[in-house]
């Protein structure tokens, strides 16, 4: 449903996109991660069609980025999404749905569905004295009134309470049932949560793309937390011991590196009480992927 061969975007003598080459596969929640300035936003508003590649392709639903027709299969979230003050939310809502010629009947039912689902009450409140949370899940409502196959959604949750976060980061996995979903986030754990495949990018380019399991596989590791009766070396003192005993921690790479754990722990009198595993979270490997660029 969507697919970017060889982006790149220049403005002047800065290039802010170069070589971006993914695709999003139907009903796939695909996202895109990394830091302010790395090339996120400029790349999604080039497949919206609000600004032009460089060089390189961008399709979406079958269309060429730039193709008008596209964008009645496609709903953006941009950033920052500044509201008419003046209008409420059901008038903002159904003034975009003229502008896609949606009859007045299929806009207010969609309309009236979405906002229910989003919880959102103050709908005959001027949009000028409503909430940011509120203002964001208006402008994801216009994001659906054409009923769209696609959604891009730059930062779809920025800055919102974890109470609104947590709401519209479910509406958005909802969303994938029927739809296509692309998005970027800073939080990491909405990422890991949400997305089947992931793309970091940094400086303008994509270094990691993949299944959450496939980049941790290539750039994260897996420790093994040991426990211990006695302490050994590099173990540290467990906090909240209880009284059946003492406990050490020891954190290792490798089944090879517990095994010595274990057999220090016997050797010193005592033994090992527990192995659990601790696989790298999205963060690790982002900063771990963020490290190795720029060695």
């Amino acid at each position: 449903m969507i697919e970017a061969v060889d982006l790149r975007k220049e403005y002047a003598d800065v290039v802010a996109v170069e070589g971006s080459t993914f695709s999003v596969e139907p009903g796939e929640i695909f996202g895109l991660v990394g830091p302010n300035g790395a090339g996120k936003t400029t790349t999604l508003k080039m497949l919206a069609g609000l600004i032009e590649p460089t060089a390189g392709r961008a399709t979406v639903a079958g269309y060429d980025s730039q193709d008008r027709e596209m964008r009645r299969r496609l709903g953006f979230l941009p950033e920052d999404s500044p509201l008419y003050a003046d209008m409420t939310a059901t008038s903002y809502l159904r003034f975009f749905a003229d502008l896609y010629d949606v009859p007045r009947d299929v806009a207010d039912e969609r309309i009236d569905r979405t906002l229910d689902r989003l919880d959102l009450d103050a709908r005959d409140r001027p949009l000028g004295n409503v909430s940011k949370g509120m203002k964001r899940k208006v402008a994801i409502a216009r994001s659906l009134v054409n009923d769209p196959d696609v959604l891009v959604y730059d930062e779809p949750a920025s800055g919102l309470d974890p109470l609104t976060t947590n709401a519209i980061v479910e509406f958005v996995e909802e969303l994938s049932a029927r739809r296509t979903v692309l998005f970027s986030a800073h939080d990491l754990h909405q990422v890991e949560r949400l997305c089947d495949r992931v793309a970091i990018m940094l400086d303008g380019r994509i270094v990691a793309q993949g299944t959450i399991e496939e980049i941790r596989a290539d750039h994260g590791t897996v420790e093994y937390r040991v426990d211990t009766s006695v302490q050994v070396d590099g173990a540290e003192r467990v906090d909240g011991t209880d009284a059946s005993g003492e406990r050490y921690r020891t954190t290792v790479e490798d089944m090879a590196a517990v095994e010595d754990v274990r057999t220090a722990a016997q050797e010193a009198g005592g033994e090992l009480l527990d192995v659990r595993t601790r696989e790298p979270s999205l963060e690790d490997v982002f900063l771990a992927v963020a490290e190795g660029s720029n060695a």
